[in-house]
């Protein structure tokens, strides 16, 4: 029989630099939203792959912000950090011939650790001129901390092959944690949904809304024909409810109704969703709220 080969990869990287997306595309699986707004994922979630004997355990960290004191991004922080000193192998992600402070500080970060380090450039397909790469991945080199160094786009995939079996070929010698008929490891259906309503928002209003919301799932009732699903959205003001609401509701009704298709894609059922938009002053400096929300859980995923 042959040898098995398992292991914990972290994707670790500033906000926006496509972590989620790079899971999405190694999976094929929608197992973490995505959008151009920071924080867009707020838990870790895993997600696994088996190819033959090696298997690997992909977890998508929240963006790091290593010099903000806010109370959301401590716990951020704490979490991401947590996940970094557990994992075998670590995915640092930048993006096309991007580095700044933020990402330096990051890269000190990962010194201190003992695990493998893969850089991964992503969104190189918004790189006009590829001939850039060459000297970015010359200045990725002098930091003396990454095993490889692989350009990708997540969203052409290319190189997403490739990522795999340098992923795959770095796994150490251990027996698979999850088998083929795992297919939810634990029900974490609440959570994707309330994750799927939270990005119609970030998608709809964009800039309008400062990334001060938090989905709730009130009721998730599965019957023969139909899902039917309370969501409540927080916010910190008043003005911001009436953002989104929007006039006669309209903002509302259309992130329900983008919301209410996907989660029906998710779900392969007919939904009845029904949202609330309620106001929880400065709900995201409460670090006992946003514990009780579940921020920094782990949800795991095929």
């Amino acid at each position: 029989m042959d040898n098995q080969y398992c292991g914990y990869v972290s994707i670790i990287g500033k906000p926006n630099v496509g972590k989620s997306t790079i899971i999405n595309s190694i999976l094929n699986k929608k197992v973490s939203i995505t959008s151009r707004k920071s924080q867009t994922t707020r838990n870790n979630i895993i997600g696994f792959k088996t190819q033959c004997n090696k298997q690997m355990i992909l977890i998508d960290t929240p963006g790091m912000h290593i010099k903000s004191q806010k109370t959301m991004n401590k716990i951020l922080n704490k979490s991401a950090q947590s996940i970094i000193e557990d994992s075998d192998i670590i995915l640092f992600v930048t993006q096309r011939l991007s580095l700044d402070k933020e990402d330096e500080l990051i890269i000190e970060k990962i010194k201190e650790t003992d695990q493998k380090v893969i850089c991964v450039i992503n969104k190189i397909d918004q790189i006009e001129n590829k001939n850039k790469l060459l000297p970015f991945i010359e200045k990725l080199s002098s930091f003396k901390v990454f095993h490889e160094i692989l350009p990708i786009s997540a969203k052409t995939k290319d190189g997403i092959n490739q990522l795999e079996s340098i992923i795959m070929n770095n796994l150490p010698e251990n027996m698979h944690i999850y088998s083929q008929d795992d297919f939810i490891i634990q029900d974490d259906s609440e959570f994707m949904i309330s994750e799927l309503i939270r990005e119609k928002i970030i998608r709809k209003l964009g800039d309008e809304l400062p990334h001060d919301i938090f989905v709730e799932i009130n009721i998730f009732d599965k019957k023969d024909n139909v899902t039917e699903i309370h969501a409540t959205i927080f916010v910190n003001r008043k003005s911001q409810k009436q953002i989104v609401i929007g006039a006669k509701g309209e903002v509302l009704k259309h992130i329900g109704t983008e919301a209410r298709i996907e989660i029906e894609k998710y779900l392969d059922s007919k939904v009845f969703l029904k949202t609330w938009v309620k106001v929880k002053k400065n709900w995201n400096t409460d670090s006992g709220f946003i514990n009780s929300l579940g921020v920094g859980n782990k949800h795991e995923s095929k």
